[in-house]
């Protein structure tokens, strides 16, 4: 029998006003979006909805950019509910979005998994900040490598961090970051690094590496400042069983266990976001349609080229893609 997975996008995929139609077109995406302003104690609206450069800066904020793309998500979702779709037969969601796959399948309170996003986002920018402070004694950066084999670029990660010697609290290191689609991975680390990483990729046979306009080394040891702060915070959050499977970016399995869902939320801080193997597993598990529900449609483009064109790929973030479904 045929399945559907759910798929959540994470950390740039925003856009400046994004949810304003929803909101105006909809009052269940209006009810979730107003709640959201009112659990946050700031109008994280009004920076959603802005127009021009401004507004696209203001988006790009860490600690703004997760609970916006959080709330937008299951403001699309609350929308699905309401237009009678059949639930998700499992869910994913990329980095950040993991967590509105939780909330979508009913693992975390709306209100909780906005908090914790939130705090989040404000962890990953104040490590980031200290990574770069004064001095700039460790600058992180991300780079996209294109047309290289997931072992050949981890061979290179490899040779950079190890050609680097020194202790571990010392050595520049790179690693992947997100195993995004075949012959697409992210890596991240020490910008250093990853600059000696990129050119090395590109000899060894890369069709190209492009820097990445990212604040910080995410999914790196980099992140370790943020971990202890997540902990304290993912500790007290309340976490159910989930209605349906929940694919975790760190193995790309599916898990139903509040307590391996909470340890993965923490994990995935360091580690990389297995997201094609997570398609893929889904892929083996039944799931033929995948609904990107939230901003832009990066997973949508992901999905096709990890899976092909024998999969039903659908989008539910624009008040038109909701239109068209409804």
């Amino acid at each position: 029998m045929s399945k559907t997975a759910y798929l959540f996008p994470g950390q740039g995929s925003q856009e400046a006003g994004m949810g304003h139609a929803l909101y105006e077109q909809f009052d269940e995406a209006r009810a979730r979006l107003d709640h959201a302003d009112e659990v946050l104690g700031f109008a994280l609206t009004e920076i959603m909805f802005g127009e021009g450069e401004e507004a696209e800066d203001a988006l790009k904020q860490t600690e703004v950019t997760q609970p916006a793309l959080y709330a937008h998500s299951l403001a699309a979702m609350a929308v699905l509910e309401a237009q009678g779709h059949a639930p998700p037969d499992m869910t994913a969601g990329h980095s950040l979005g993991e967590y509105s796959a939780l909330a979508a399948a009913g693992a975390v309170a709306f209100e909780d998994g906005l908090r914790v996003v939130r705090r989040r986002g404000e962890l990953m920018a104040a490590t980031d900040e200290g990574e770069r402070g004064e001095g700039g004694e460790r600058p992180g950066a991300m780079a996209a490598i294109i047309g290289m084999e997931a072992e050949a670029l981890e061979a290179v990660c490899e040779d950079v961090t190890r050609e680097e010697g020194g202790s571990d609290a010392t050595r520049r290191v790179v690693q992947p970051a997100n195993y995004n689609a075949p012959g697409q991975i992210v890596i991240s680390g020490d910008a250093e690094a990853v600059e000696a990483a990129a050119t090395l990729c590109e000899e060894r046979g890369a069709r190209r590496a492009i820097s990445l306009p990212v604040s910080g080394a995410f999914h790196s040891p980099l992140m370790r400042g943020a971990r202890d702060g997540l902990a304290e915070e993912l500790s007290e959050l309340e976490i159910s069983e989930p209605r349906c499977p929940v694919y975790l970016n760190v193995t790309a399995e599916a898990t139903t266990e509040p307590e391996a869902l909470r340890a993965a939320l923490l994990e995935q801080l360091l580690s990389p976001v297995r997201w094609a193997p997570s398609l893929e597993a889904m892929h083996a598990a039944g799931a033929t349609r995948f609904v990107e529900v939230g901003a832009d449609r990066v997973l949508s483009g992901l999905a096709r080229r990890t899976l092909g064109r024998g999969v039903e790929i659908t989008q539910a973030g624009t008040a038109e893609d909701l239109d068209a479904l409804g």
